[in-house]
């Protein structure tokens, strides 16, 4: 039994008190045990010099310990600062940039200040758990005043303190424990328990690898803890942690956005360009449905500062010499009339025997500041003599896929997506991003 009466795996109480301080943009009262934190977080448009025109933002962070924050009066930082709070005020910011995809996040800053009441052990980690709700915050403002369409959050983060007093491995040291601790250790995890920072010192003596395992797994399920109080405190605003990455698509068909959506769902939540303000019309002036997605996706890219992507397909039939090819759309004239298009490709291939066709499908990715990424899927089948089913559109009534013995309009939206043309380039795009991730 530990000098608070807790099981050495048991870490003190833990309350998130949200929107503290209502001139924040996100704040947050954290108290762990007698420890007392408040954690704001604030924006400015604008970035430090060395990110200007790079298209990312920042995450920095401020710390102290108020006056009366210990036993005696603790004096005011003055021009020099305490050197214990700027090493503090260093590794809050470095962890919570772990958080957040700065790019995504656009070109401003957010300050996250950490103001301790109360200091009774563990200040820097419950500043760093606060810290995350107090970030949550001013994403979630960002978002409803119009400046972000998504949250940038990719992790959530939290940290927590553990040591050994009197040779036994204990979790979040109070000041009693810590002022004597052999070990002391502060741990800082993302959601998938990955380690962020680990601080760790033998100030009475040197310990052992089982006791550093026994200290890890102890701090892995405090986090865990921390991370459900967090996730509590924020109430609906915890759907912003560890949100997908969003890409812009760069198409105005609802068809296309939904098959976009229903294939990246895994890895991405895709939102039209609309969303982020874009409704210009993009000519589509290249020679093959490459350079037209690539047209598309650099100036959906260009105008909002956001990754997109972006698809130019259509139909080609062998025995016309690769028509309508990249003019699908548009074959009879008026872009989008599915009627008369089909009508159209029927007269043509009135008397010709040769039905075979295939839908091909140009995926381009461009994310600001690297290369853009170009992956093409085919899917072969035949032309019909009469349109065929109710479902999909363009030339999906006239195309057969002879595997199922179903036109396009007749296959249902799984079945469409496991083998149509904008399937298999998006499966080659996903191979390629997962190869960039390696």
């Amino acid at each position: 039994m530990r000098f608070d009466g807790r099981e050495p795996d048991q870490q003190r109480a833990v309350s998130i008190q949200t929107d503290f301080v209502s001139t924040a943009a996100g704040s947050c009262l954290i108290a762990t045990g007698g420890t007392r934190v408040i954690c704001t977080a604030s924006v400015e448009e604008a970035v430090p010099p060395f990110l200007k025109g790079k298209g990312q933002g920042w995450v920095t962070a401020e710390y102290a310990m108020l006056p009366a924050s210990t036993g005696t009066r603790k004096k005011r930082d003055g021009i020099k600062k305490d050197g214990r709070g700027v090493e503090i005020q260093r590794l809050i910011g470095r962890a919570l940039r772990q958080a957040v995809d700065l790019k995504a996040l656009g070109e401003r800053t957010i300050t996250l200040d950490c103001d301790v009441l109360e200091a009774d052990g563990g200040t820097r980690t419950a500043s760093i758990t606060g810290a995350m709700v107090a970030l949550t915050g001013a994403v979630d403002r960002l978002i409803r005043e119009g400046k972000l369409i998504a949250s940038p959050l990719r992790h959530q983060i939290a940290a927590i303190s553990a040591g050994i007093v009197g040779n036994t491995p204990c979790l979040d040291l109070c000041y009693q424990e810590d002022s004597q601790a052999q070990v002391d250790m502060n741990f800082v995890m993302n959601e998938k328990g990955e380690m962020i920072e680990i601080q760790g010192t033998g100030e009475g003596r040197a310990f052992s690898r089982k006791e550093l395992d026994q200290l890890i797994a102890y701090g892995e399920k405090g986090i865990r803890e921390l991370m459900e109080a967090q996730r509590a405190a924020l109430g609906e605003r915890k759907e912003l942690l560890c949100a997908k990455p969003v890409l812009l698509a760069a198409t105005g068909n609802a068809h296309k956005l939904k098959e976009l959506q229903h294939i990246f769902a895994e890895y991405y939540r895709i939102l039209p360009m609309s969303a982020a303000g874009f409704a210009e019309d993009i000519e589509e002036n290249g020679s093959t449905f490459a350079e037209n997605a690539l047209i598309k996706a650099e100036a959906v890219c260009a105008a909002t500062g956001l990754p997109a992507i972006a698809d130019d397909s259509g139909l080609m039939v062998t025995a016309l010499d690769g028509e309508p090819g990249v003019y699908s759309a548009r074959y009879a004239g008026k872009h989008g009339d599915d009627e008369a298009n089909n009508d159209l490709l029927l007269r043509k291939m009135e008397n010709v025997t040769d039905r075979g066709a295939f839908f091909a499908c140009a995926l381009a990715l461009v994310r600001p500041g690297e290369q853009p990424l170009i992956a093409e899927g085919r899917c072969p089948g035949t032309i019909l003599r009469e349109r065929r089913g109710t479902g999909g559109f363009g030339y999906d009534p006239l195309f057969l896929y002879e595997p199922l013995g179903k036109t396009f309009a007749e296959v249902n939206e799984e079945e469409k997506n496991a083998i149509s043309h904008r399937a298999r380039a998006c499966e080659k795009m996903k191979e390629m991003l997962a190869g960039q991730a390696e």
